[in-house]
Order: structure tokens, then sequence, then C-alpha cells
């Protein structure tokens, strides 16, 4: 085996599984410092790669067939020694052998089959209840210990690039607050993948109000491209001025935009995750996910939510299925002066 190992790391997706895989590559370049590591995703997810400082590659899948050949070809000819499946389907086997690596690792979760049981030289065997207990992370450093990598760290940190950061500091005024006299800046990003996790749009303009008159803070509004109806929703709803961004910016550019605030209030999503990442103080609104899995990593972040299971509310816009997270109405059971409480506690804590 090479003094300097040659990884492949795969996770084909979402942002948020993404970001949370930086525990795996501190780790990994903790232990081989002269490690080339390359994190493989699909071609809207790769990206958020080039935040994570101990990746050397981001590579994405191809998007046309006939674009496969080539691809195969040039990760074959990586000789690649490592490789980490962080998905264990088809495709994501495939590559996994086809790559030549002699060390090709991936999990067995317990109530998921295992599928190409053959293509790998070992395996993470991962029960239910650990799942279900622990954050994601762990449940990825789990992994570590098949391809002989010491767990001796659980921190890590997303850093946006010198020239995203100078892009949208025209956006913000500049960086978090440095001062006592400083004025709070905090960013409300109010889309989720699901539409019945999105908290209402005059709950959120009452704890926007309240925090500038209350807390003297700016507030502004983000959200992705099909998302910025409820946040015009809410910047109309609100009896103060919001600034509303309605710029689409890359995702290197948006952690940066993110990396400038105090405080960001949202849903459980990717965006919650990347605030995270790159040190923004987190109060996250979450329905009934899984919140021991999916809370945002470090200190100082405040969660929100509901006694699960929660019963259903009346006058829905659809019908509520009990045992679906991406189809419950939870996060309404959440009151203005909830949130408003754990925001406002959030800053004074800073």
């Amino acid at each position: 085996m090479p003094d300097a190992p040659r990884i492949l790391v795969i996770r084909r997706r979402y942002i948020g599984d993404l970001v949370l895989l930086g525990s795996v590559f501190r780790n990994l370049k903790a232990h081989w410092p002269d490690a080339q590591i390359a994190l493989l995703a699909e071609r809207g997810y790769a990206p958020v790669g080039r935040l994570h400082p101990d990746v050397d590659r981001v590579r994405a899948f191809p998007a046309k067939a006939g674009e496969w050949w080539r691809f195969l070809r040039e990760l074959r000819a990586t000789k690649f020694t490592h490789v980490l499946d962080f998905d264990n389907t088809d495709k994501t086997a495939l590559v996994s052998r086809l790559t030549g690596a002699t060390v090709r690792v991936t999990y067995e979760r317990e109530l998921i089959p295992f599928k190409h049981r053959w293509v790998y030289t070992g395996r993470a065997v991962v029960d239910d209840a650990f799942y279900r207990t622990h954050p994601i992370t762990e449940t990825y450093l789990r992994l570590l210990e098949h391809v002989g990598v010491p767990v001796t760290t659980r921190d890590f940190h997303l850093q946006p690039g010198e020239a995203d950061l100078a892009t949208v500091q025209k956006f913000t005024g500049g960086p978090r607050r440095r001062g006592p006299g400083d004025r709070p800046k905090i960013v409300v990003h109010p889309g989720s993948r699901s539409r019945f996790r999105v908290w209402p749009a005059e709950r959120f303009a009452a704890v926007c109000d309240r925090l500038q008159e209350e807390h003297d803070a700016q507030v502004f509004l983000i959200a992705g491209t099909g998302e910025r109806a409820i946040a015009r929703e809410i910047r109309d709803a609100a009896k103060s001025h919001l600034v509303l961004i309605d710029e689409t910016f890359s995702v290197g550019e948006f952690a940066a935009f993110l990396a400038q605030f105090d405080l960001m209030l949202c849903h459980d999503s990717g965006p919650m995750h990347i605030a995270a990442g790159v040190g923004t103080r987190v109060v996250a609104l979450f329905g009934s996910q899984n919140a021991a899995i999916w809370r945002p990593v470090g200190e100082g972040h405040t969660v929100l939510q509901t006694t699960l299971p929660c019963t259903c509310l009346p006058d829905l816009p659809t019908p509520c299925v009990r045992d679906d997270s991406y189809r419950s109405y939870c996060v309404r059971k959440l009151g203005v002066d909830e949130v408003f409480a754990a925001a406002a506690q959030a800053l004074t804590a800073r």
C-alpha cells in the first residue's frame, strides 16, 4: 500500500449529507496528511465538496450516458487505493468496483437490504437503534474503522473562498458584528424540501418584527429559486423593514453569505447545515423529523420541536400523514413566542 493513499469518497446527495461528511474528511487527513482525497457526488451537489478544506478534488457523476466511458477510464487511471461508499446503491457499487481500489467499504444498515456484497472488502454494520439515536456524523464515522483510521476529532469547518466572500459582502454590508455597539445581523431562510415542513409566513414576520424592534437586529431574508414566494410573503406581512436578497448564489457564495451573520433562523434543511458549518449560530424549526440524527453540528445551536408524536391540527391545507416526516405539519405546533425567545437568547449568548 502506498504511503500516500488516494481515497475516493462517494456520497451522491444532498447538501446537508455532504456538509456533514466534514468530520470524515478531517480524520482521514489527520491520519494520512499526504493522502489525496476526492469526493464523488451528483452534479448539482458536488460543489459542496469545495467547501471542505480537506478535500483535494471534487468529481461529479456523468450527466449523459455518452460520458460514462471517459469518466470510468479517468477513475481507473487515478489508481485509488481506498473507496468509501456512503450510499451502497447499484450505481455506486459499480463505480466502487471499477476503480480497482484494493480497499472498498460501505455500510450494512439494519432494515435496509445490503447490496452487492461481493463488491466490498469491508462493511460497517449499523443497527437501527444506533442509527436512530445518534447524529448522522456518528454513523458516517463508523466507516473509518474499516479502513484503519482512528476517530480523533468530530470537529470540522466549511471554508468559503476569498472571491465568494468578497462577492457577498456587498449584499450584507460586511461580516457579523465584532463589538458591543454593532447591530446583530440575522438571516432567515424559510424554505424546505417539503412544503409540509414550512412554518407559516405570518409567524416568521412576527418574529422578525420583534427581533428588530426589541433587539435592534437587522433581518435579511433569503430563499432558493423555488422558495422565494414565501420569502416575499414574510416581507409583505412584516410591519418593519426586512432586507430581501433576491439573488441566485452559487453554493460557495451562499456559504460565504451565511458566514456574515450572527444568527440564522430556518427549518431543518441543507442551508441549516451550511450555516452551522461556517460558524453561524442556528435556531432550527423541526417538524416530525428525527432531530437526534439531523440536528445541526456544533455548539450553541437551538432545535425547536413539538412533543412527538404530535396530534394532527385542524384546517390543514392537505391531509397530514402522521408517520411521514415529509408529509406532516408538526412544525406548525411551534408558536411565535417560543421561536422569538429562542432567537433572542441565541443573540444575547454570543
